[in-house]
């Protein structure tokens, strides 16, 4: 039988990817875990991290425990919540954000969590989608609302479709247009939006009809991105669900692109377990782009 405290060894380690940072997490010293890690790997008859001077990182069967740990210590988090009142732990679910998510819709799902509290504890960090993928495939979080595409080998669920559109001062001459034709931009200067999902395939979309705007910015924040816009430095393209008062959101003609946006979960996860904060994105989610 496994003690439960080489369990919160475990997970703490799988955590924060560090012995150091784990044994302060555990409030004992580094030898201390590391001692009660080997003992749970002789126990298991399998290497559960791989160490390096750099980092450490779970092995393939450490992603398998994972996901019977983090159970297993949910079910002793709920066994201590029902008789033990409200002092009890509570179970932690580690979701990563996209970072390309509206400030808006994060404030939205970030208020359904805080509801939540007091049955479970999020721990939410934010990234690019490659940053996500790599930190769900080494067990540092659980879950993330990101992107879903066709070749994403994680299991995964969307829960958005939503397209792009441009971003113009609410003054532009444009501004009023259902559609508008690329060539109509001939004579615009363009904001960049460096982390842009669709990037290249929007060069391509004015290339292809004699636009080459001056670029009048780079950035890679979308809350910057806006507030240029609405300045009158400059138009861009961003996903539809981008709002600010004194920008307009006119479609592009001819320009199809959509991304799916949805849970991507680990493969120490259980996603038939619908947790407090998988239930929220199931639920809120898919009406983010409707207000």
């Amino acid at each position: 039988m496994i003690d439960r405290y080489l369990l919160r060894y475990f997970l703490a380690v799988m955590d924060s990817g560090n012995f150091s940072r784990a044994a302060a997490q555990c409030n004992v010293s580094q030898p201390t875990l590391s001692v009660g890690i080997a003992k749970l790997e002789r126990e298991l008859g399998r290497t559960l991290f791989l160490r390096t001077n750099r980092r450490v990182e779970l092995t393939e069967a450490g992603v398998q425990f994972a996901g019977h740990a983090r159970r297993i210590e949910s079910e002793f988090a709920a066994a201590e919540r029902s008789l033990g009142g409200d002092g009890a732990a509570r179970a932690t679910v580690r979701l990563g954000i996209l970072s390309t998510i509206p400030a808006d819709w994060v404030f939205r799902l970030a208020t359904r969590f805080a509801a939540h509290l007091r049955e479970e504890r999020v721990e939410v960090s934010e990234g690019r989608e490659g940053e996500l993928l790599e930190r769900l495939r080494r067990g540092r979080i659980d879950m993330a609302l990101t992107l879903v595409r066709s070749d994403t080998r994680l299991e995964s669920e969307i829960l958005l479709t939503e397209g792009y559109s441009l971003a113009v001062p609410a003054h532009h001459p444009l501004a009023h247009e259902r559609e508008v034709e690329g060539d109509a931009l001939a004579d615009n200067v363009m904001i960049v939006r460096r982390h842009c999902e669709v990037l290249a395939e929007t060069s391509r979309h004015f290339t292809s009809r004699g636009v080459r705007p001056f670029f009048t910015a780079r950035t890679t924040s979308d809350e910057r991105a806006l507030a240029m816009v609405k300045a009158g430095l400059g138009v861009t393209v961003m996903p539809d669900g981008f709002a600010s008062s004194g920008v307009a959101r006119p479609k592009m003609a001819g320009f199809d692109h959509v991304r799916n946006i949805g849970v991507v979960f680990g493969p120490h996860f259980d996603a038939g377990v619908e947790t407090a904060a998988l239930a929220t994105l199931r639920a809120v989610v898919p009406g983010l782009a409707d207000n």
